[in-house]
């Protein structure tokens, strides 16, 4: 008798159950994120200053969206067929630039102030739809998907989300020290995942030896190995 095989899903159904545990992650964090930044405290203080220097609160607040954003936008691209580097060579070679009066920061800053324009129920609503759009489709992307993301690198769909949980896990804490609250309770593999791929990047800048005296003797880190953002 021939193995039984499992029953084929309509589209549009048991979505959730084809996400790999990266996806599920993402999606999770993004919800949580969402749900922080709908408070109406957030459209008091929507016009006024984030905790983030040149950032304003609602800017800060576009900028993160368009982190989740970018997902969509990168996928609507044309898959690459070159070799993909991982989450942590993203950040080492794509946001390497520390000059908040750079280009590179003066275009974010602007994107995210573009982002939040209409106004704060206006991206809460953009940002729901968004993340049902992405629950359907990185449930139906291959698990080998590649994407060509900012400045042409090209990563794996599931690396480049890896990047996506770095915004969201930081950013969210940005936003909280904003408005002098408690950051949201987000998904504990979020920051496993931040962690991971932020260490990683100060092993690539600085080499290990500079990374273990920062976790283990600060008083002889000079360079500050591990702050990389």
């Amino acid at each position: 008798m021939g193995l039984l095989q499992p029953p084929r899903r309509p589209n549009g159904v048991g979505l959730q159950q084809a996400l790999t545990e990266r996806r599920r992650v993402f999606l999770d964090t993004s919800r949580a994120a969402l749900e922080f930044v709908a408070d109406e405290g957030f459209a008091r203080a929507w016009d006024g200053p984030s905790a983030l220097a040149e950032f304003s609160l609602r800017g800060l607040v576009g900028h993160l969206f368009r982190a989740t954003g970018s997902v969509e936008a990168y996928l609507d691209r044309d898959e690459p067929t070159e070799p993909p580097i991982d989450a942590a060579t993203y950040y080492n070679e794509a946001v390497g630039e520390t000059n908040l009066g750079s280009e590179l920061h003066r275009a974010v800053r602007e994107r995210g102030e573009d982002a939040a324009g209409a106004g704060h129920a206006a991206l809460v609503d953009e940002w729901t739809a968004l993340i049902e759009r992405l629950a359907t489709r990185l449930a139906n992307e291959p698990s080998e998907r590649l994407v060509r993301v900012f400045r042409d690198l090209v990563l794996s769909l599931d690396d480049y989300l890896v990047t996506r949980l770095v915004e969201l896990v930081v950013h969210t804490d940005d936003l909280a020290a904003s408005l002098e609250r408690k950051p949201p309770l987000l998904p504990r593999a979020a920051f496993e995942a931040t962690i991971s791929c932020l260490v990683e990047v100060a092993r690539l800048r600085h080499g290990d030896e500079a990374v273990v005296r920062a976790l283990a003797r600060r008083e002889r880190d000079s360079i500050r190995a591990l702050r990389v953002l």
